[in-house]
Formats: C-alpha cells, sequence, structure tokens
C-alpha cells in the first residue's frame, strides 16, 4: 500500500462549513490534497475563501451525477452532513427529513461510480448511530464492501474542557484494514484505540463507555488556558468591535435565565456545548464565563460573577481551530457563533483522520 501512497490521497470534502475538517486532516498530517469542498451555505463559503483561498462549490449536492464525482478521481470522501434530522430537540424524522435527502443521495452513488472512494469519514450528532439514515449508510457501506468503525467521543477525552460528544463513523474498502481490525463494525466510545493504533485495547460491552467522566475531567486544561484578553492582537478579526464589554450579560437576562445559566470559571475544567443560537439565547445553548473569582462561589450572586458570553475566538479555541483562522470582517457576530455552532471539534477529529489515514 506505500506505494499508493507516495501520491497525495484525493480528498472531497462534502458539507465543507467553516473548514474544521480540512483544519482536522491539516493537523493530522496526512498526505492529502482536498480535491473540491461542497456547501450550500453562501457565508460559510465567504469564511472557507477567507482562509483557505478556494470557495467550495455552492450548487446543490443532489444535483452531481457518479460522472461528476468520477471527474474529480477522488479516494477519500469527508463528509458532515446536517444533524438536524437526528437531534433530540428537532422533529427526529430522520431520513424523511429533506435535509437528509443529500447524504442519502451521495451514498446511493456509489455502488454508480467508475472510482468509488476508498476511505469515507462521517461525522453527526449522537442519535444519528440509532437512525434509519444510519441504517441505510451501513447496509451501502457494506454492499460496496468496506469495513467500518463507529465511534462517539468529545473533546473531554482529548484534554479539552468542552463537552461536544459526536458521532463518526470511519470506513476503508477492502483490501485496506484498520490498525485494529479487531474493532471491525464495534461502535466504541473510548479514544485509546487512536493513541496506540497498532495495540489492542480490551474493551468489553460494560466498559466500552469510557472512564468516569470525573477522571476525565482531571486530565482537561483549565478554561482559562482558551481565553482571550483585551489586549490580544487578533481580537478585532473575530469581534468587530473589537472589545469585550459586548460581550457582557445584561442584568435582565440574569433576573429572568439566571437559574438556567451554566456558568463557568477561568478554573474550570468543563463547559457545555456552544450552539448556533449561542449569544441569540441563554438557555441550553452554552456556558457563560464568570469573569470574577468569588471566595465562596455558591454563595455569591450571578450579579456579583460580572458574567459575559465567551468570545467567538474563544469558542474556536474550545474546537481546537488554529490561531491562524479567522472570520472576513463582514461576517456578524451572531453569524459567527452560527457558523462555529454547526462546525467540528478538531481536537477529536484530527486524531480519528490520522487513525483513518494509517497503515497496519
Amino acid at each position: 500500500m506505500e506505494d499508493e501512497h507516495q501520491q497525495p490521497w484525493r480528498v472531497l470534502e462534502f458539507y465543507s462549513g467553516i473548514g474544521g475538517m480540512r483544519y482536522s486532516a491539516m493537523k493530522a498530517g496526512v498526505n492529502a490534497k482536498m480535491v473540491e469542498a461542497f456547501d450550500i451555505n453562501d457565508l460559510a463559503n465567504d469564511v472557507y475563501q477567507h482562509n483557505f483561498n478556494h470557495r467550495p462549490f455552492q450548487g446543490n449536492i443532489q444535483t452531481l451525477t457518479a460522472a461528476d464525482l468520477d471527474r474529480y478521481r477522488a479516494n477519500v470522501w469527508l463528509l458532515s452532513p446536517p444533524c438536524q434530522p437526528y437531534t433530540r430537540q428537532g422533529l427526529q424524522k430522520q431520513s424523511a427529513d429533506a435535509r437528509a435527502s443529500s447524504f442519502i443521495k451521495i451514498l446511493d452513488i456509489i455502488p454508480q461510480l467508475m472510482q468509488p472512494p476508498t476511505m469515507l469519514f462521517v461525522e453527526n450528532v449522537v442519535g444519528f448511530e440509532t437512525s434509519d439514515t444510519h441504517q441505510q449508510m451501513v447496509q451501502i457501506l457494506k454492499e460496496n464492501e468496506f469495513v467500518t468503525q463507529e465511534f462517539i467521543l468529545s473533546p473531554f477525552q482529548f484534554g479539552v474542557p468542552y463537552s461536544r460528544p459526536r458521532y463518526f463513523c470511519l470506513a476503508k474498502r477492502k483490501p485496506l484494514s484498520f490498525c485494529n481490525p479487531e474493532y471491525d463494525g464495534q461502535l466504541l466510545c473510548v479514544p485509546e484505540p487512536l493513541h496506540d493504533r497498532k495495540k489492542s485495547i480490551p474493551i468489553n460491552e460494560n466498559d466500552r463507555l469510557t472512564s468516569t467522566f470525573d477522571e476525565i475531567l482531571q486530565t482537561c486544561l483549565p478554561i482559562e488556558r482558551f481565553l482571550e484578553s483585551a489586549s490580544t492582537t487578533n481580537l478585532d478579526a473575530f469581534s468587530p468591535e473589537g472589545s469585550l464589554n459586548q460581550y457582557s450579560v445584561p442584568s435582565s437576562l440574569i433576573e429572568r435565565w439566571g437559574s438556567a445559566m451554566d456558568i463557568v470559571y477561568p478554573d474550570s475544567t468543563r463547559c457545555c456545548c456552544f450552539t448556533k443560537s449561542y449569544y441569540r439565547y441563554v438557555k441550553g445553548t452554552g456556558s457563560l464565563l464568570a469573569t470574577i473569582m468569588p471566595k465562596i462561589r455558591d454563595k455569591t450572586s450571578l450579579e456579583e460573577l460580572s458574567l459575559r458570553y465567551f468570545t467567538p475566538r474563544e469558542v474556536a479555541n474550545l474546537h481546537a481551530f488554529p490561531k491562524e483562522f479567522e472570520f472576513p470582517e463582514h461576517v456578524t457576530l451572531r453569524q459567527r457563533y452560527a457558523l462555529l455552532g454547526n462546525s467540528l471539534s478538531v481536537a477529536v477529529v484530527a486524531p480519528l483522520l490520522r487513525y483513518l489515514f494509517s497503515d497496519p
């Protein structure tokens, strides 16, 4: 297989968003050439183009034919399809949701290809693994000689104080194989196979989920390592007004929603997942930062904590996006949060891609 790899893997990046998958491949150090990216979101494509000097194909993915995809001569597909059909807050219509149709169309094209991909990587929300779309995906991959290994992992498990569990499917077409083939066809919730790729890690049905939550938190860096200060040189690139004052939480919101707020401190080793509605709504959209450290945390009123939102740069840091990543000036603050909320964790995806691309 080494002779094949002297040439870069030719990669198609579906649902490319703001480039999280591409950054992950770069961090993984894989020998890959991004042949094309696809995304229908005009604003996300602005951000992608700003950072990579390449604008993704913006047409409807459902219009792509087998002949279209064969022309790219790609042997790797990276896919992060819409998650709304599978979220707990959504209608859970799964494959019946119109937003699932483009992904199903792409899967259906695989048997029609003259040059089908030899590797696939799929990212989605927890819940996708129990959906009918997942059943269709696994069936199509199996019929087309792919072996799969599946994971549910969160940045917590990689030392990042951020709760963002996601589902991942890694697929290789025979005769390619994984470093640890004993996990073929399994769903794992521990990252150990990624760290020691040629050593079998015994994981049984009872303890596969992970070590205890407290043990994981002890390995996480404190949130302060991901914060920026008002003097940060690139603050303007992330905050249109260039000031942290705009991130203060108004007293009216504290009075109304204080009991529903998730509050963390600079020395905390966990924070909640930031959704695309962060900064627009308070409840269930992400953590708020206490900028004043009280002597007794449980006895201090919320008003005294000087609460603020995490900045877009800080959210990007918790996503493990590189320092070079930035938004174009015309993207508004709310739009930045929305785009980040729809993105992925480079800290999790990079090790997964490194494992996928590794030779046995």
